[in-house]
């Protein structure tokens, strides 16, 4: 039997936020997927402007299950989702995101399956809020500067995530960052499903806290390589502005990837860290 595969998704007032047909066309897609073990699991919090109502049609229709309860942000509900999940495997796609390849859960569970993968990763189509669409293509090698593919684009072992104490709610923006780091540095079993099947939509949280954003990738950062190096506040800056990481810090970090990628390792950390420059230079004219 196939296992099962949970995918969450926080909601909160889709009908005043405009958001109820963007939730359909999710829904729709979920239920032509060829892969029979779906539970869609909705975290929403405590909508109260027609949404429980909707959700509970579309539970009554055996779309759905649902929970509706005060939640203290996304990531919080998707911790709710990861304990109450069913699913072997599950992912996060938020209300106005959806999977547009009908094969690709079947797909996803199979490479995992053989590979006996901790999680997955691919390219995904991201929907600018300026109207325009882009594909964000992975780049692993960099998850240590940067979020390195889309959340969206994942799938986790909910058994893995259990095990590495679930998305550290203290990042309200930042979060699957800090997991994504964390289950590298604990040198947890990747695979790259080559294939775009997922949509989603860009992310206005961050650039509208820009300082909230700074401060949690530094505090990221520190976390997670506080016993490998000392940081100053004036690293820790610089590795946020430019990429910039001290040398003994990314020898380390290396190591943490197969030793045949070193050298590409080292490329694409020095390729981001000019991109960042220009993108700060760019900035301040």
């Amino acid at each position: 039997m196939e296992p099962f595969v949970t995918i969450i998704t926080p909601t909160h007032n889709l009908l005043k936020n405009n958001l109820a047909d963007d939730f359909n066309l999710l829904i729709k897609l979920l239920d032509m997927q060829t892969y029979p073990n779906i539970e869609h699991l909705i975290i929403d919090n405590m909508s109260n402007d027609g949404t429980v109502e909707m959700l509970k049609d579309y539970k009554n229709k055996g779309y759905l299950t649902f929970f509706s309860e005060p939640d203290t942000g996304k990531f919080n509900a998707y911790n709710k989702g990861i304990m109450r999940a069913k699913g072997k495997y599950v992912t996060f796609l938020s209300c106005d995101d959806f999977i547009h390849d009908i094969t690709s859960v079947y797909d996803i569970v199979n490479i995992m399956e053989a590979n006996n993968a901790d999680f997955s990763f691919a390219p995904a189509y991201c929907r600018h809020p300026e109207g325009f669409v882009f594909l964000f293509s992975p780049s692993m090698h960099n998850a240590f500067q940067v979020m390195p593919c889309a959340r969206q684009a994942m799938f986790f072992k909910k058994s893995t995530l259990e095990q590495e104490n679930y998305f550290d709610e203290k990042f309200k923006t930042m979060a699957d960052f800090d997991l994504i780091m964390r289950l590298i540095l604990k040198r947890r079993n990747p695979v790259y499903f080559d294939n775009n099947y997922v949509t989603y939509k860009f992310g206005t949280k961050i650039l509208e806290n820009e300082k909230r954003s700074e401060e949690e990738s530094k505090a990221i950062y520190y976390k997670n390589f506080k016993n490998l190096y000392p940081l100053t506040d004036e690293i820790l800056d610089r590795m946020f502005k430019y990429s910039e990481f001290p040398q003994q810090l990314l020898e380390k970090l290396s190591s943490y990837f197969p030793e045949a990628d070193k050298d590409m390792f080292f490329e694409k950390c020095s390729q981001m860290q000019q991109l960042r420059r220009n993108a700060m230079q760019n900035k301040n004219q």
